[in-house]
This record gives C-alpha cells, sequence and structure tokens, in this order.
C-alpha cells in the first residue's frame, strides 16, 4: 500500500491529535521530564515487531527537521536502519537549499545503505541540499586513528563534521553493538562486567549515564556534543532498546528523543525513579570531563 501526497498531508496534519488521543502525549512528557529533554516524541508501536513505526518515526524527525533548520547549517547524521527511513521521509524545502549534510563518521565496514555516508548523501538529494563524505573505515585502531587524522583531506572533512549545529543520530544495544563490530571476546567481556547498556558515537554506556568504554571512529566524539551549542536528536524504537535509551539519555547531552511507546516505557522503566540532585550533579561532572577528555 502507497500513500497519495494528499494522504501524507493527512496523515500530518492528524498525527498531534493521534498523539493526544491514544496518551502518547503524557508518555512523552514523562520521557522528556525524567530525562530533562528539551522534547520527546513518542509514535504509536514496537519498531520491533512492525517496520511501519520506523517509518513514523522517520517521519517525525522529518517535521523536526523542517522545523529546526537554518539556512548555511551543517547537519551530521549516523546511519542505521531508523535514520535510513528519517532520510526517505525528508522532502525539499527552501531552507534546505544552504544546507550541507555529512556524516557522523566514516564506515566501510556496514550495509552500503545503512551507512552514515549513503544516509547523508540521501537527506541531501531528497531535500535539495549539498552533502560531504567520509570514506574512511569505521572502527580502528588508536594509531591508525591518529594517522588518519593527520591527513588534510580527512581533517577537512571531520572538521566540517565538528562545526554541524544539528546532530542526528540513533542508540544501539550496547553487547548487539559490540558483536556487530566484530570485537573480540575479550571486549564484548569487559562490556558485561562493566553492565554496558547503551552504545552512541562509539561510546558505551552503562545504566547511569556513564561512559565504560570507546572505540576509536574518525568523525564526532563524544566532546563534540557533550556540552556543546548543537541540538541533538537521537532516534531509536523498539522495546529491546528500552535500557540503551535510558542509559545514553542519562549521560545527560541529548536535547530531543523520537521513539516509539513500547521503547519510552521500557526506557522509563530502565530507569527508576527521578535522581537525587546529587545524582544530577555527578553526572553534570562526568559530562564536564568527558567534553574536555574527547
Amino acid at each position: 500500500m502507497r500513500l497519495t501526497g494528499e494522504g501524507e498531508r493527512l496523515l500530518r496534519e492528524m498525527s498531534p491529535h493521534l498523539t493526544e488521543l491514544y496518551g502518547f502525549g503524557g508518555l512523552a512528557e514523562r520521557l522528556r521530564s525524567r530525562f530533562g529533554l528539551r522534547e520527546a516524541v513518542v509514535v504509536p508501536g514496537d519498531a520491533d515487531g512492525d517496520p511501519a513505526v520506523k517509518r513514523e518515526m522517520g517521519r517525525a524527525f522529518a517535521d523536526l527537521l523542517a522545523r529546526e533548520a537554518r539556512k548555511g547549517d551543517v547537519i551530521a547524521v549516523a546511519g542505521g536502519s531508523t535514520m535510513a527511513e528519517a532520510a526517505k521521509a525528508l522532502k525539499p524545502a527552501s531552507v534546505f537549499r544552504d544546507t550541507t549534510f555529512v556524516p557522523t563518521r566514516g564506515g566501510l565496514d556496514e550495509h552500503l545503505d545503512l551507512q552514515a555516508n549513503t544516509v547523508a548523501a540521501d537527506m541531501a538529494r531528497n531535500t535539495g541540499g549539498r552533502y560531504r563524505l567520509l570514506h574512511v573505515p569505521g572502527t580502528l585502531s588508536e594509531e591508525a586513528w591518529r594517522t588518519l587524522l593527520a591527513d588534510p583531506g580527512v581533517a577537512e572533512v571531520v572538521g566540517l563534521i565538528r562545526s554541524a549545529r544539528i546532530v542526528a543520530h540513533g542508540i544501539g544495544d550496547a553487547i548487539v553493538m559490540a558483536e556487530r563490530r566484530k570485537s573480540g571476546r575479550d571486549v564484548i567481556g569487559l562490556l558485561k562486567e562493566r553492565r554496558a547498556c547503551g552504545e552512541a558515537f562509539g561510546y558505551y554506556f552503562n545504566g547511569r549515564g556513564e561512559v565504560v568504554h570507546r572505540i576509536f571512529t574518525v568523525g564526532l566524539q563524544l566532546g563534540d556534543v557533550a556540552g556543546q551549542d548543537k541540538l541533538v536528536i537521537g532516534l531509536a524504537g523498539g522495546r529491546s532498546k528500552g535500557a540503551a535509551i535510558a542509559a545514553f539519555l542519562s549521560f545527560g547531552c541529548e536535547h530531543v528523543i523520537i521513539t516509539d511507546e513500547a521503547a519510552a516505557a521500557a526506557a522509563l522503566e530502565a530507569a527508576g525513579p527521578e535522581p537525587d540532585p546529587g545524582a544530577s550533579r555527578d553526572a553534570e561532572a562526568d559530562r564536564a570531563a568527558v567534553s574536555g577528555r574527547w
């Protein structure tokens, strides 16, 4: 089944009313309040069992980006299936004509259609914007990482990526992401020992939002988004991602989360009650340390 242009317009207009009708507005507000977000968007369903839910999340992202983008923006986008759906939902608009889409990191070791480079190029084509790509491996040794960053061509693109005012990314389950990257048994054992729950930007987080491990990737580092003047937007859905979402949101550098009802409920359950003020101060200190260190 395929919606006509008029059908898509009607669906977008009805979306806020459906959200209130089915109670997702309350769930979004709980999520926003619990993690100190600027905004939370919750769509119906569970992406674990229904691919259409990712398309709805993609439409929500398209609406948000059209509202938030400014002429001349650099927009950094990650790869993954949800981000690929978001690219499909974007439409041409005058604000995007002077916008540049870039990948959050390099990647030559994933499915081509899900790579950040592909998502950035698709978003540019669908909006009428421009794009720059980063053709380097996604995961590197520290020595190779430092060598690549010293290359003038790579350094130029990385500088553009780090200048992005808007950053859109996914959030992954820590062990699933480590296995997908073909990490060794020692790394996976370390992540389990340290109770890693979530992953974003190549960093792994425990349930308290603390960084417990990192890998070396060329592109955005956590210090490029933590405590910086950027709009950081996370997209992740499915009940299986609940703990991962809670872990990354607890780190505290996210501004907007777009998710589904199953993941939102699971994230709130994983996060537990509101932290005490002392815990909030500790998290803020951790973000400052990360920003200065990486």
